[in-house]
């Protein structure tokens, strides 16, 4: 079964995520929305399905990390979430919360072995 297929996103704290997208797009040509900016490419070589990694700022005050004291996160695509869940369970991995199903996607938070929270997204076909 695989596992991690590619980073689906990278999220940061700031003091200012508003100024820090302005910065972003004023002088890296960054195109931002409120979520962040997309970056697309093709899941495969010679693939008709599009994917994006996605890099989105957060208020310093977030509570979204927790229960990481981290001021990052990153986000991972997989291919079969409810699968990979439960061979983490089986492997002792901590599981923060359960499936949240979106029009975008699924989606689970794990905790890694230095208590780094992780963001696992299943990308609705």
């Amino acid at each position: 079964m695989k596992r991690v297929t590619g980073i689906g996103g990278i999220f940061f704290k700031c003091k200012d995520p508003q100024k820090m997208n302005e910065w972003y797009k004023t002088h890296l040509g960054i195109n931002v929305s409120p979520y962040g900016a997309q970056f697309h490419w093709k899941q495969q070589i010679e693939s008709d399905e599009n994917g994006y990694t996605l890099w989105s700022p957060f208020p310093d005050t977030t509570k979204y990390f927790e229960p990481s004291s981290r001021e990052f996160m990153i986000n991972y695509t997989v291919e079969n979430l409810v699968a990979l869940v439960e061979e983490l369970k089986k492997e002792g991995v901590e599981i923060v919360d359960e499936i949240a199903v979106y029009e975008y996607g699924k989606f689970v938070h794990i905790r890694d072995c230095e208590g780094n929270k992780i963001e696992l997204w299943e990308p609705a076909k």
